[in-house]
C-alpha cells in the first residue's frame, strides 16, 4: 500500500530544547498507525511538528509533497486535520457553530450540508445537541465534537491526540468504534497518539514506540502487542 505520510530525520524544538531526535516513520494511505510511549516521550510533540505548530527540522512528505516548510493553515488545506489533546472546542459556541466554523473557508454550501449530515450520522448525540453550547457537553460529547469538526475539513489524514483522555471506558470504546468506521467508510487515514495502548493496538495496523524523543520499536500492531517489554510497560501484564 502506498505511503500517504513519510517522515525522515524529524527533530522538534521548544526554544533551544530538542524534543524529537531525528525520528522517522511512514503511514500507509488508508491506514491507522499509533504512536505509543510514556508521558514526556514526545508523542504530542510529534503531532504538533507534523501540523507545523512547533519549530522542526527534517523531511515530512504528504502524498509525495514536501510540507515541512508549510504553515499550519496550509497543511490543513492539504487535508491534514489535527485533533489536539483536550479537544480544543469553542466552548461558547453551539455544536452547530463549532462544526460550521471548521468549514468557514469552503464555498460549496451543498457539500457542507452533506458533511454536516455525515458527522451527525457518525455522532447522533451531536445532532441531538446541535443547538447546545459546547461548554455544556460531557467530555465524551466534546471529544465527538472535536472529531466531527475535523471531519468538516474533509481530511485525508487525521492527527488524533489522546482521544481517551479523561473519559469513561464505555465512551472510549464507542469513540474508537466510530473512528474505525470513519477509517473504513470515508477512507480517512489516522495517526493516533494514545495512552491506552491496548485499545490503540487493537485499532491500528502499525505501531511505533517513542522513548525520550526517539523511536525504539516499530512493527505491526499485532506483533508489538505481543512484545514482552510492551506488555509489561504499557499493557500491565
Amino acid at each position: 500500500m502506498a505511503a500517504l505520510l513519510e517522515v525522515e530525520g524529524l527533530k522538534a524544538y521548544y526554544g533551544a530544547s530538542e524534543a524529537l531526535h531525528g525520528i522517522g516513520f511512514t503511514l500507509a494511505q488508508g491506514g491507522i498507525t499509533t504512536i505509543l510511549g510514556a508521558n514526556g516521550a514526545g508523542k504530542t510533540t510529534c503531532l504538533r511538528a507534523l501540523a507545523g505548530m512547533v519549530r522542526r527540522l527534517g523531511s515530512i512528505r504528504f502524498d509525495g509533497r514536501a510540507i515541512e516548510r508549510l504553515a499550519t493553515e496550509d497543511i490543513a488545506r492539504l487535508g491534514v486535520a489535527h485533533v489536539p489533546e483536550g479537544r480544543g472546542t469553542f466552548t461558547g459556541l453551539t455544536v452547530d457553530e463549532n462544526l460550521r466554523v471548521a468549514a468557514h473557508t469552503r464555498r460549496d454550501a451543498a457539500a457542507v450540508r452533506d458533511d454536516l449530515e455525515r458527522v451527525f450520522a457518525y455522532f447522533p448525540r451531536l445532532k441531538e445537541r446541535v443547538a447546545q453550547q459546547a461548554g455544556t457537553l460531557s467530555g465524551g460529547e466534546q471529544q465527538m465534537l472535536a472529531i466531527g469538526r475535523a471531519l468538516m475539513l474533509r481530511p485525508r489524514l487525521m492527527l488524533l491526540d489522546e482521544p481517551s483522555f479523561g473519559l469513561a471506558p464505555l465512551v472510549v470504546q464507542e469513540i474508537f468504534r466510530i473512528m474505525r468506521r470513519i477509517n473504513e467508510e470515508a477512507g480517512v487515514s489516522v495517526l493516533l497518539v494514545e495512552q491506552n495502548a491496548a485499545l490503540a493496538l487493537d485499532l491500528a495496523s502499525e505501531a511505533y514506540v517513542l522513548e525520550t524523543g526517539t523511536v525504539v520499536l516499530h512493527g505491526r500492531a499485532a506483533d508489538v502487542k505481543k512484545d514482552e517489554g510492551i506488555r509489561k510497560s504499557y499493557l500491565g501484564y
